[in-house]
């Protein structure tokens, strides 16, 4: 379908929680070229996306109307946006600075500007890392899975919110580029140290793939963390390349966000052709379709959960309604709603929503989620490997 590409996100895509998805590796969603309306002026060379909200009662002259007055009067132009926005009753509306905006997408492309080291915070308070980059400034400066990380550039970082900490570490209130520094405070058992590294733009790593058993038919299971640039075929091929009597198990947990197309073209490893979506535009109707050709007879079972979310849920409901996989896990999130972006005076971006998406049953996910075909809490992943075993797909 040519046309635009356009998103589905959550709004935990925005701001500081759009830096803890990117920081974790957790950016994730959907897949097709579509062909969404651009909104009309000059400079909206931009895309459109889809997140969770009821149609705004506002529009793009109004909000350029706000901005315009609001820089006349020599006031801050976004302030006056983001106002227009939250009175407007689009819950899930946003305004982005030109940076903000500029780094969205540079996340969705699968890029992200940081040290290379992802982290939670504990029920005590401490951040932790959880994991480090190969070939990133941390490893490169000794820092290990395990580490505390008690300061980012002086100030103490125990109890903040994740979504802070990762705003430290990228340097967003500085505006911080490639190659600016950051002097972060660790310990590691008894020892306490500060090292200083600078920043590089790196890349995701959305897709993982391993065998579940050494046997032949072993099922595969294919984790996808993140529907970034190129994630789509990273599942095709996993799946091309699994053998031939393999199940396939796919883990859509966590999954928050991200490429319409690439989950599309995800969709198109396990369907021959046919409707994966509909989504409306200012009531206008358009439908999303797999490619031909994909592999129909492999068994599949999607584990979800509540952070399963967006085009993520697009996925799973066409492989549901399709019959084509069999859902394990909790009920999925819920975010469904088709979001147009307009360039505003200023260079600021406005995100106001313009519709809803549904399965190819005509199922609404907004608000409602997909309810999974089995049951499943921490355990999904041990019963899923079981309800493909049954089906023949291996164990």
């Amino acid at each position: 379908m040519p046309g635009l590409t356009y998103h589905l996100k959550p709004r935990g895509l925005c701001r500081g929680a759009a830096l803890t998805l990117v920081f974790a590796s957790v950016l994730a969603t959907a897949a097709a070229t579509g062909s969404l309306p651009r909104e009309d002026g000059a400079g909206t060379d931009i895309e459109a996306r889809a997140v969770s909200s009821t149609v705004a009662p506002v529009d793009r002259e109004e909000i350029a109307d706000a901005v315009a007055d609001a820089e006349a009067d020599g006031k801050s132009g976004k302030d006056a946006a983001e106002e227009v926005v939250s009175r407007s009753g689009d819950r899930w509306g946003a305004v982005y600075d030109e940076r903000e905006y500029e780094e969205f997408e540079q996340a969705l492309d699968g890029s992200y500007t940081g040290v290379g080291i992802s982290a939670r915070r504990s029920a005590r308070g401490e951040v932790t890392v959880t994991g480090v980059r190969t070939g990133g400034p941390a490893e490169r400066a000794g820092v290990r899975k395990g580490d505390l990380l008690r300061t980012v550039d002086g100030r103490p970082v125990e109890k903040r919110p994740v979504a802070e900490v990762v705003a430290l570490l990228r340097g967003d209130r500085t505006k911080a580029v490639e190659g600016s520094s950051v002097v972060l405070g660790l310990s590691r058992g008894g020892h306490s140290w500060a090292t200083t590294l600078r920043r590089a733009r790196l890349s995701t790593d959305p897709v993982s793939v391993r065998r579940l058993g050494r046997a032949p038919s072993s099922a595969v299971l294919i984790k996808v963390a993140a529907f970034t640039k190129g994630t789509g075929t990273a599942v095709r091929d996993a799946v091309d390349e699994a053998p031939g009597d393999a199940g396939i198990l796919l883990d859509l947990r966590a999954n928050a966000g991200g490429l319409v197309s690439e989950a599309v073209t995800a969709s198109s490893a396990f369907l021959d052709g046919g409707l994966v979506a509909t989504y409306d535009v200012h009531g206008e109707q358009h439908a999303l379709y797999a490619e031909p050709g994909g592999d129909t007879g492999r068994p599949v079972v999607v584990l979800v959960d509540g952070g399963t979310m967006s085009a993520a849920e697009l996925l799973t409901g066409a492989l549901q309604d399709r019959g084509r996989a069999v859902t394990v896990g909790s009920r999925t999130f819920g975010k469904g709603s088709v979001q147009l972006p307009s360039k505003l005076p200023g260079g600021s971006v406005a995100e106001l929503t313009v519709g809803q998406y549904r399965t190819p049953a005509g199922r609404t996910v907004e608000g409602s989620g997909i309810t999974p075909d089995v049951g499943a809490g921490p355990e999904a992943q041990q019963r899923g490997e079981t309800v493909l075993s049954g089906l023949g797909g291996g164990s």
